[in-house]
C-alpha cells in the first residue's frame, strides 16, 4: 500500500497496486464511469486493452517493465495509471526515462496527485531521471494527451480524454515536452494544381511505382515495420519494434486490412516509402462498447455503413528520396480512394510532430490546417 491522502470532510485516497484479477477488472472497466457524460468517448475493446496490459504475454512487457495503481477514495475506485520503463528505448535514446500512461481519473485533484505521486517514487526507485507520458504504453501505440478538439470524435487509435484532465497534470509538476498534431482530409479538400501535376509527372516518366500486396501476410508487415524503422529512425520519441511486436501487429492487422488501404512505393525498383491506411472503425467500437459477441457480429452487418473515413496510421518516406515529391503519392492515393470509394469522406492524417517542419509544410500546402492537438508531458525527478 502507498501513501495515503485525506482533505477536510472527505473519505481517505488511498493508492493500491493492482494485485488480483478483480482489481484488473475494476483497472480495466472504470473509464465507463469516468466518461459517463463524455458522449464523444469511442470505448476500447475491454479483451484489447486486457491483452495490452498483461505483462507475462504481450511482447511490449518483454523488454519493459510496469507497476498498475488504483486510486480509491474510500472503498470507491477513483482513478488509475500505469507507471513503466520501456528499456528498449532507453538503450536505444541512452536516456534513463520512466512513463505514465492509462491515467483515467475523476476530476478529483488530490487522487491525481495521489496517483503521479505514486509513478514518480516507483520510478525514482528504478533509478530514472525523468518522467514522460502519456504513452500507452509507448510512442509505437497510442499517444498523448488531448488538448484541442474536444467537440470532435477521435479516429481510431487516437486518445480522447476530459479537458480536466489538462488541470490534474498541471497541477502535479508535469510542463509540455512536445506536441503531436494530427490534420484532417476529406473529400471537398482540394489539393493544389501543382500537386497533381507534379505527383501525375513521377507516374508518367515510369520511375514510381504503387504495390500492394493480393492479401498481406506477416511478412509484408515485417517489411512495413523495416520501413517504418528507416524512416523514423532519427525521429523524437522513435523506438523500434522487436519481432515479437511486429507478430502482434500482423495478427491484429491483417483481418482488418483492405489490401489497397496500405502500400508500398517503388523508385527504380528500389523500396521508397510506405503508407497505411485503416477504415475508421470506431463508429463500431461505439456500438460494441467493449464488447465482442454475437450482438457484436450483429451490430456489424447492422451499423457497418456507419464507417466513413480513415485513419493514416503510418506514412513514411526514405530520406534519400523526400525531395522528388514522393509524399505527395499519398495524397493523390488518398483522393482517388474517395473517388472510387464515395462511401469514405475523409481522413485523420496524423499524428504528426509539431517541429516536423517537413511534414506539416507539405499538409498546409495541401490547404490542411491541425485539426486537434495532443501533448506529452515531462517532469524531471532529480
Amino acid at each position: 500500500m502507498w501513501k495515503s491522502h485525506t482533505i477536510e470532510n472527505s473519505d481517505v485516497v488511498t493508492i493500491s497496486t493492482v494485485q488480483s484479477r478483480k482489481d484488473m477488472t475494476a483497472f480495466i472497466e472504470l473509464p465507463w464511469k469516468i466518461y459517463t457524460d463524455f458522449p464523444l468517448w469511442v470505448p476500447p475493446l475491454k479483451s484489447s486493452v486486457a491483452a495490452l496490459l498483461d505483462r507475462k504475454k504481450h511482447p511490449f512487457w518483454k523488454f519493459s517493465k510496469g507497476e498498475f495503481f488504483l486510486a480509491r477514495r474510500g472503498k470507491e475506485i477513483i482513478g488509475r495509471i500505469v507507471a513503466l520503463i520501456d528499456n528498449n528505448y532507453n538503450r536505444y535514446h541512452n536516456e534513463h526515462v520512466g512513463g505514465w500512461g492509462f491515467f483515467e481519473c475523476e476530476n478529483d485533484p488530490e487522487a491525481a496527485l495521489a496517483l503521479f505521486q505514486a509513478v514518480e517514487e516507483w520510478a525514482s526507485k528504478e533509478g530514472m531521471t525523468f518522467l514522460r507520458g502519456p504513452l500507452n504504453p509507448s510512442t509505437n501505440y497510442e499517444t498523448g494527451l488531448l488538448i484541442q478538439g474536444f467537440d470532435k470524435p477521435p479516429a481510431l487509435m487516437m486518445s480522447y480524454n476530459p479537458p480536466y484532465y489538462l488541470e490534474l497534470i498541471h497541477a502535479a509538476g508535469f510542463k509540455k515536452e512536445k506536441d503531436l498534431f494530427s490534420y484532417r482530409f476529406t473529400s471537398s479538400s482540394k489539393l493544389p494544381d501543382w500537386m497533381f501535376s507534379i505527383s501525375d509527372k513521377l507516374f508518367q516518366q515510369g520511375d514510381v511505382e504503387i504495390r500492394y500486396p493480393d492479401k498481406w501476410t506477416k511478412d509484408d508487415i515485417h517489411l512495413l515495420c523495416s520501413v517504418y524503422h528507416e524512416c523514423w529512425k532519427d525521429n523524437w520519441g522513435f523506438v523500434p519494434t522487436t519481432k515479437e511486436e511486429e507478430i502482434e501487429l500482423a495478427n491484429n492487422l491483417i483481418p482488418i486490412l483492405e489490401p489497397e488501404f496500405a502500400f508500398f512505393i517503388y523508385h527504380k525498383n528500389e523500396l521508397a516509402g510506405i503508407c497505411l491506411f485503416l477504415p475508421d472503425f470506431n463508429p463500431l467500437l461505439k456500438r460494441f462498447n467493449g464488447k465482442l459477441g454475437i450482438t457484436a457480429l450483429f451490430k456489424k452487418f447492422a451499423y457497418e455503413s456507419e464507417i466513413t473515413g480513415f485513419r493514416a496510421l503510418l506514412f513514411g518516406i526514405k530520406e534519400q528520396y523526400r525531395q522528388m515529391g514522393l509524399p505527395l503519392l499519398a495524397f493523390k492515393y488518398l483522393n482517388d480512394l474517395f473517388v472510387t470509394m464515395p462511401q469514405y469522406q475523409y481522413a485523420e492524417l496524423g499524428w504528426s510532430l509539431e517541429d516536423n517542419d517537413a511534414m506539416n509544410r507539405l499538409y498546409e500546402d495541401a490547404g490542411l490546417k491541425p485539426d486537434k492537438r495532443y501533448r506529452i508531458y515531462r517532469k524531471d525527478l532529480i
